[in-house]
C-alpha cells in the first residue's frame, strides 16, 4: 500500500498546484485555514505549517500522526518532501495504526491525502523568520517553501523566484486537478506567473545550491 501511495505521488509531480488559504494570521496569534478538497483523479491537498506551540516551540501537532488524529477517518496519509533524494516520506495509517511517523516543523509544508473535504486548520503562534536550506537533490532540485509570515512583498511567483536567485520554476498544487501549475523563467522572463500570499506552501526549483533563503538582511522586511 505505502509503495502504491508513493508511486501516485511520484506520477502527479509533473504538472500545476492550488491550495485555498480561508485566512490569514494575526500579527500575534491566530490560525490559517486551508480548504482541503477531493480532486478528479485523488485527494491531495498541500498544506504549510505557519504556526507553532508556543510552550514547545515545536509545531502545534508535533508528529504527523497527531495531525492525522486531529481528523480521525479523514486523512490517511501525510507526506513530506525530501529534497536530498527528491523523493516523498509518507507517515501512513492502515486503518489501525499509524506507520513511519515523523516529527512536523514549524514553517514547513506537507502533501496530505483526505478522505472527504475538510478545513486544515494551523493555530497558534506565529513563527519566527525561517530560513530555507534549499539543496540539489540526486536527481533534481526541487525544495518545499511556504512564503514567510514577515514577507507580504512575495506576491508573486515570478517575485518569489528572483527574490531567492537560483530558480526557474515556482510551482503550485491544483487539489481540483491533482496537478502542478508552474511559474517558470526561461531564461529572459517569467512565464505563466500566478499571485501568491504568505502562508502558502509552494516547490521551487533551485538551479545551483545550496541556498540559504531568505537572506537574513532581509528578515525584517514586509
Amino acid at each position: 500500500m505505502k509503495k502504491l501511495y508513493l508511486s501516485i505521488l511520484a506520477l502527479v509531480l509533473v504538472g500545476s498546484f492550488l491550495m485555498a488559504i480561508e485566512s490569514e494570521p494575526s500579527e500575534i496569534v491566530g490560525y490559517v485555514a486551508y480548504e482541503c478538497v477531493e480532486g478528479t483523479t485523488g485527494n491531495l491537498n498541500f498544506i504549510s505549517l505557519p504556526v507553532m506551540d508556543p510552550g514547545t516551540q515545536r509545531a502545534y501537532y508535533e508528529w504527523a500522526s497527531d495531525l492525522g488524529n486531529a481528523y480521525p477517518g479523514q486523512i490517511d496519509a501525510i507526506s513530506k518532501w525530501v529534497p536530498s533524494t527528491q523523493s516523498w516520506a509518507a507517515a501512513f495509517y492502515d486503518g489501525v495504526s499509524w506507520n513511519d511517523d515523523y516529527l512536523l516543523e514549524p514553517g514547513n509544508s506537507y502533501m496530505i491525502n483526505v478522505l472527504s473535504p475538510i478545513t486544515f486548520y494551523s493555530v497558534g503562534a506565529l513563527v519566527p523568520p525561517i530560513q530555507y536550506n534549499l539543496v540539489e537533490g540526486t536527481t533534481g532540485n526541487l525544495n518545499f517553501i511556504m512564503v514567510p509570515l514577515n514577507r507580504s512583498d512575495l506576491d508573486w511567483a515570478s517575485v518569489l523566484g528572483e527574490d531567492i536567485g537560483p530558480v526557474d520554476a515556482v510551482s503550485k498544487w491544483v487539489a481540483g486537478t491533482q496537478s502542478w501549475s508552474a511559474a517558470f523563467y526561461d531564461g529572459v522572463s517569467w512565464n505563466d506567473d500566478y499571485a501568491t500570499f504568505i502562508a502558502m506552501p509552494l516547490m521551487v526549483n533551485i538551479t545551483s545550491g545550496p541556498v540559504i533563503w531568505p537572506d537574513s538582511r532581509f528578515e525584517t522586511r514586509n
